[in-house]
């Protein structure tokens, strides 16, 4: 092999390599927050508020189900995300299709770092849910997270609108 020839080989070999390390411009926009997912989910409590005064739709809760969730809680407060996820996980496995669940698992994806898994969730669980109330602002609140660290600004804040959209009074009472 003449000097030339190695030359263009390792020229051709060095954009190969370049090529596949991908540039700074193939990465994506940068995200929108520098929130730890501990914060993120801390302002999706909060947007959720307390629900004093406003409509809310709670289902009958099956046993075996809240055993699962009070582990999930116990694990959470314990720092075992991945604990928390698993016994989530196990509660879906009975009851697929529980809003509220569904978005507690949203929110253990995301202290799991999880992102995109955690905005599937949270898209998920409104769908199935009443789509109003404290649940209703969880959802989108988790959704407004998750885009703000995609980098998407104008569905964040489309989401962030959303939250208020949630908001039904209760009937009156007599």
């Amino acid at each position: 092999m003449t000097l030339s020839s190695r030359l263009a080989a390792v020229a051709i070999l060095s954009l190969l390599l370049a090529a596949c390390a991908g540039g700074p411009g193939e990465r994506g926009p940068a995200p929108l927050t520098g929130a730890s997912p501990l914060q993120m989910v801390a302002a999706i409590e909060a947007a959720a508020g307390d629900g004093e005064g406003e409509l809310a739709v709670m289902p009958l809760r099956d046993p075996m189900v809240e055993d699962l969730r009070e582990q999930a809680r116990a694990a959470r407060a314990a720092g075992d995300y991945d604990a928390a996820a698993a016994a989530l996980d196990r509660a879906l496995d009975i009851t697929p299709d529980d809003p509220a669940l569904l978005q507690e698992r949203a929110e253990a994806a995301l202290l799991q770092r999880d992102f995109e898994h955690a905005g599937a969730l949270a898209e998920r669980a409104f769908a199935l849910g009443a789509q109003v109330g404290p649940l209703c602002r969880r959802h989108w609140a988790t959704i407004e997270q998750v885009r703000l660290v995609a980098g998407d600004a104008e569905g964040a804040a489309s989401a962030a609108r959303q939250v208020e959209g949630c908001r039904v009074a209760g009937p009156e009472r007599y």
